[in-house]
């Protein structure tokens, strides 16, 4: 089969980082996300995942598959108690989570991110029934359209939001939790001093540079939503398969700055 060639830059590279992060999961013997999905996409991908640049980000991607399993709990307990939902996945990039759910047929799912990468989602992924892909920026209003209307609906925005402004992630919540009777919107989110250090990066890890920090869930249910849950991703540092990173995390789960620097929330409307 012949690999696909990818030039991804700006923040589009930083798909290509998470992916790698899975892949590299679940070639653990113990993983904690044990995504195959995504180390097969990764062989198809004509990248230099060895590169410097890529093996520089490489010691966090125990964060990123605690973030991606702990997500992946919550959505798949709302899909088991609504079977006939609706399910928005912005700013999905190369995630495999509808394939590493299997939600069933009665379950709509929508993947969402721009033109390029949906592009490149149809080589890796392709379609299925109850499973389709939207090539349009999060932040364009008229997307939304495509939604179907009264049914249960799941928002689900992982390593997406903290790159938008507040009004941005205000309107894009507002505009898809208007269109259903109820549902949950699942995302993480940085603590407010990770946005000035996001931004004395190199400018080779330019595409990490943040803009939203939520400090107070209270900002949040001001936008119309309810407060269900948060979770310290260092919390679940047992989970980890590496000795020393396992117990690095323990440490740093202790000081609260860096403990909440980044946690994954649960909001029903």
């Amino acid at each position: 089969m012949t690999a696909t060639k990818v030039a991804f830059t700006d923040v589009k590279w930083t798909m290509l980082v998470t992916l790698h992060m899975r892949a590299m999961d679940s070639r653990q013997a113990e993983p904690v996300l044990g995504d195959r999905f995504a180390a097969e996409a990764e062989r198809r991908i004509d990248y230099d995942f060895g590169s410097w640049r890529m093996r520089v980000t490489e010691g966090d991607r125990h964060l990123v598959t605690l973030r991606a399993k702990r997500l992946d709990t919550w959505a798949a307990e709302f899909l088991a108690a609504h079977p006939d939902a609706v399910v928005a996945h912005l700013g999905c990039g190369l995630d495999s989570r509808w394939l590493r759910l299997a939600p069933p047929p009665t379950v709509s799912w929508f993947d969402v991110d721009l033109p390029e990468v949906v592009a490149l989602r149809r080589e890796l992924y392709g379609d299925a029934e109850g499973y389709r892909m939207i090539a349009s920026s999060v932040t364009d209003p008229g997307w939304v359209e495509h939604l179907p209307t009264g049914r249960p609906l799941l928002v689900i925005a992982e390593g997406l939001l903290m790159y938008l402004t507040a009004p941005h992630v205000a309107g894009l919540l507002s505009r898809l939790t208007t269109r259903a009777p109820a549902g949950q919107v699942l995302f993480d989110a940085i603590a407010p001093w990770v946005v000035p250090t996001s931004a004395m990066l190199s400018p080779l890890l330019g595409a990490f540079r943040m803009r939203w920090a939520l400090s107070d869930v209270r900002e949040v249910e001001r936008w119309g939503l309810r407060h269900r849950d948060t979770e310290t991703l260092l919390g679940h540092h047992e989970r980890v398969p590496s000795t020393l990173v396992r117990s690095v995390y323990g440490v740093f789960a202790r000081v609260p700055p860096v403990r909440d620097a980044l946690r994954a929330f649960r909001f029903d409307f």
